[in-house]
């Protein structure tokens, strides 16, 4: 009779095991070890994202019009939140609120294709204090990426950097001009 407990219990192992979930990983589109802020006195107001790529999981192109959501890789926050908190990070947002400028950025692609590259497309537009119009630009920005998530969320960090540097040379020229 003691071999028929073993033999449920040794049953029962692989099926518990084959239960487990895989492991999720969280990314963030903060660098781990930014540079120093592009510019400083920008106020991010609103960052608005695609709903298809606004969630918590990532989000991946497959073939010319699929998606998939990886459901093992997440982001740190909402998309539309890692991105606003990047993109402050990047243009040293003031902490007392003394802004020179207010940004808002609509994005209108977020593309991740594994192997391929990361696109992010978006317009913004720039208020800058004492100007009477807005500076309202489109900004296409595309890094190629190794077949790895870790490798597209590399190359749309590096996506964000760009965009910083447009804004914060905008911000500083005071043209009326896109960069």
């Amino acid at each position: 009779m003691p071999k028929l407990p073993m033999l449920l219990l040794a049953g029962l192992f692989p099926a518990i095991w084959g239960c487990s979930s895989a492991p999720i990983h969280y990314h963030t589109l903060v660098p781990k070890q930014p540079g120093s802020p592009v510019s400083g006195n920008v106020r991010v107001e609103r960052v608005s994202m695609p709903p298809q790529v606004d969630r918590a999981q990532i989000v991946i192109r497959q073939g010319g019009s699929g998606l998939a959501i990886l459901e093992t890789e997440w982001w740190g926050a909402s998309l539309v939140d890692e991105f606003r908190n990047a993109l402050e990070d990047q243009l040293g947002a003031p902490a007392n609120g003394n802004a020179t400028a207010s940004l808002r950025v609509d994005v209108q692609r977020f593309d991740s294709v594994p192997g391929q590259y990361a696109l992010l497309d978006a317009n913004w537009r720039l208020q800058r204090a004492g100007a009477a119009r807005a500076l309202a630009c489109r900004s296409s920005l595309q890094t190629p990426a190794a077949n790895s998530v870790e490798a597209l969320v590399n190359a749309h960090q590096v996506n964000l950097r760009k965009l910083a540097e447009l804004i914060a040379r905008a911000n500083a020229s005071g043209a009326s001009n896109c960069p």
